[in-house]
């Protein structure tokens, strides 16, 4: 990385004084809320995880909504080993059946696609961090169910709705805790911890993590950090492993929400940074910085190990609409760019996105 991008990165970091340097004195007193740039100690993670162990009581372990297409892309592979979600629809809750199936409980011929599969536009992501947990928890039903259990093993029953609910919970917390770890370089812990419950509480996350766990959201904020983290992490320099790994954070990251393609743009005002400084041959930029050649080559690694973990949502893009770049929403080309409703998308009363 060039030297002129890190001191932007790391303008705010205030180094440490003399006195505020580790000692022996210092590694005997009892913890407390670190200095910008510390490692978080043990009492602001505690916290934390005492708070998410409480808030479990929130937990509303149900499938509905938009809930109902995502979770259907774990369900049906898992139980029926196919992507037929007409199932799903039939256990979905009474609004979101009512415009995709007629009174005979079958799927109207208008939401079938060119396949004559159902139509479901939603992302494979969260199924895909679902799958470990429903996995253990499928097998367990089974094993029950050879002991005697009455429980279903179709995927609706309880087992699973409260597995997938506190995986849910789980990665939503998660995503909080590296957030809170990633704030701790450039703020005080306090201010960091009372950011962290900030976006907690105060924003629509609990939503997701609690109330429609079935939902993307909490996983796309566990990805994002996820993301963040590890590209901050390793931004200083990166070996072609670690470029690998950059990329398969951001390949889950796309899988589990396409708008979140977004955060991607850190790497490339990364990499414009980067690649000026090796073509004016600064002598300290690139006494720090990798060779042209060398990070072109990671950022083709890191392109072409994106691709690969799209792979899950281009296979079922092609399976239920024929094309792997068909998302199933409206195209690009369809929307109204020059719509004169710029100013009410923003301020409208209702639901305007800055109003």
């Amino acid at each position: 990385m060039s030297y002129s991008f890190q001191a932007t990165v790391t303008l705010h970091r205030r180094p440490l004084a003399k006195e505020e340097q580790l000692s022996p004195r210092h590694l005997s007193e009892p913890a407390q809320l670190s200095i910008p740039g510390a490692p978080p100690s043990h009492i602001g993670r505690r916290l934390l995880q005492v708070v998410f162990l409480v808030s479990l009581a929130f937990l509303n372990p149900w499938v509905r909504g938009d809930g109902v297409g995502y979770y259907a892309f774990v369900r049906a592979p898992l139980i029926q080993h196919n992507l037929d979600f007409l199932a799903d629809y039939q256990h979905a809750n009474e609004s979101f059946r009512v415009n995709r199936l007629d009174e005979h409980a079958e799927a109207k011929p208008m939401f079938r696609t060119s396949t004559g599969h159902l139509d479901n536009h939603f992302s494979v992501g969260p199924a895909i961090l679902w799958a470990p947990f429903l996995l253990l928890t499928h097998g367990g039903v089974l094993v029950a169910r050879a002991m005697g259990s009455s429980v279903s093993a179709d995927g609706f029953s309880a087992p699973y709705h409260l597995t997938m609910a506190l995986a849910t919970a789980f990665y939503g917390f998660l995503g909080l805790l590296m957030s809170f770890r990633l704030a701790c370089d450039y703020v005080e812990e306090r201010w960091a911890l009372l950011a962290t419950f900030a976006i907690w509480w105060a924003s629509s996350l609990p939503v997701y993590m609690y109330f429609n766990p079935s939902w993307s959201h909490a996983h796309s904020a566990f990805a994002v950090a996820l993301f963040l983290c590890y590209w901050h992490k390793t931004q200083t320099s990166r070996s072609f492993v670690q470029w690998l790994v950059l990329g398969l954070t951001a390949g889950l990251m796309v899988n589990v929400y396409y708008a979140n393609t977004m955060v991607l743009l850190v790497l490339a005002v990364e990499g414009i940074f980067q690649y000026l400084s090796l073509l004016r041959r600064d002598s300290q930029a690139s006494a720090g910085s990798p060779r042209l050649s060398t990070l072109f080559v990671s950022h083709v690694l890191f392109a072409i190990t994106l691709l690969a973990c799209l792979l899950p949502t281009f296979l079922t893009r092609y399976r239920i609409y024929g094309e792997p770049f068909k998302s199933g929403y409206l195209p690009l080309r369809n929307w109204l760019w020059s719509s004169p409703a710029f100013f009410g998308v923003l301020f409208s009363s209702d639901h305007g996105l800055l109003a």
